[in-house]
């Protein structure tokens, strides 16, 4: 049965990965799922949500001391791209960045695997959005079968310890699984392959990958279980429907930020003394006026 939305609810709550006999499984989440939600009320939100993101964003920013790191993973065609356009079209360019990580460089490789992640982390006030991350090293040695299970459990320890000190150092984290279908998958590739405006998107070794679905489901469904903790749990977003991706990415974004509470902060200030030297009276105006004239005629 589906569960649907109300007021009170929490869309975290209702979206945040919930393991099943301590095994989570992404076959649990319908990805056509809109939990009640209308595409036109979903519209509505649009604005005041990313109007209340930027306002969180600005305090975040301004109190300088906190961050925050938004992970997004999806397979192919999920809607990472479109997620962070949209649904996080609030937020003030000058305090967020984008991170994207794709198969590990010669260097990367030589360094342990957090090491890449480490040097894109956000700064004291900054919100940073990972397109893939850390999780891609679990995921897809897994798929290829090119790391021993022993060594890709031990990443998901290090993963968890990492995203512990993380949190203590003053950086939340968000992670955020796009979740789309098979069909889905297939009908965004074919629009891809047929519009020459995103036909750049599209790569020949999508459709090997694609061959590969149900090992991707696999290496999530084991990655989410292993890693879905009380100090950075996994929200998994049904994503078929982009309008609903964008109303609970905005939604999980503004509860997660509205619970940190940031707050501008207070200086101190003598304000009633610099708004004085900011408002001269009158009559000192004039007479600096009349010198300048003075001044310009001689």
């Amino acid at each position: 049965m589906a569960i649907k939305a109300s007021k009170q609810q929490s869309v975290r709550d209702l979206l945040r990965a919930a393991p099943e006999n301590e095994l989570f499984a992404l076959a649990s989440v319908n990805p056509d799922a809109t939990h009640g939600i209308k595409k036109k009320a979903a519209a509505r939100e649009l604005w005041p949500n990313g109007a209340g993101l930027g306002d969180l964003q600005a305090r975040l920013h301004a109190e300088g001391s906190r961050s925050v790191l938004v992970v997004l993973q999806a397979l192919d065609t999920g809607g990472k791209d479109g997620t962070i356009k949209h649904a996080m079209s609030g937020l003030n360019p000058q305090g967020v960045r984008v991170a994207t990580f794709k198969a590990p460089t010669p260097t990367e490789l030589a360094h342990h695997f957090l090491w890449r992640i480490r040097r894109a982390l956000p700064e004291p006030g900054e919100i940073v959005i990972f397109n893939r991350s850390h999780y891609e090293d679990v995921v897809v040695p897994m798929v290829r079968r090119t790391l021993p299970d022993p060594v890709i459990a031990r990443r998901y320890q290090e993963i968890n310890e990492f995203e512990r000190k993380l949190l203590q150092s003053g950086t939340h984290t968000i992670k955020l699984f796009l979740h789309i279908s098979y069909d889905e998958q297939r009908a965004r590739l074919l629009r891809r392959l047929r519009d020459p405006a995103r036909r750049w998107k599209f790569a020949a070794n999508d459709i090997k990958e694609r061959g590969h679905w149900d090992e991707y489901q696999g290496a999530y469904d084991a990655a989410i279980t292993a890693t879905s903790t009380e100090v950075a749990p996994w929200y998994v977003i049904p994503a078929n429907h982009k309008w609903f991706r964008n109303w609970a990415v905005s939604h999980i974004l503004i509860e997660a930020l509205g619970q940190m509470q940031p707050k501008f902060p207070k200086p101190q200030l003598d304000i009633g003394k610099l708004v004085q030297q900011l408002e001269p009276d009158a009559e000192s105006f004039g007479a600096k006026a009349r010198r300048r004239s003075a001044a310009a005629k001689a």
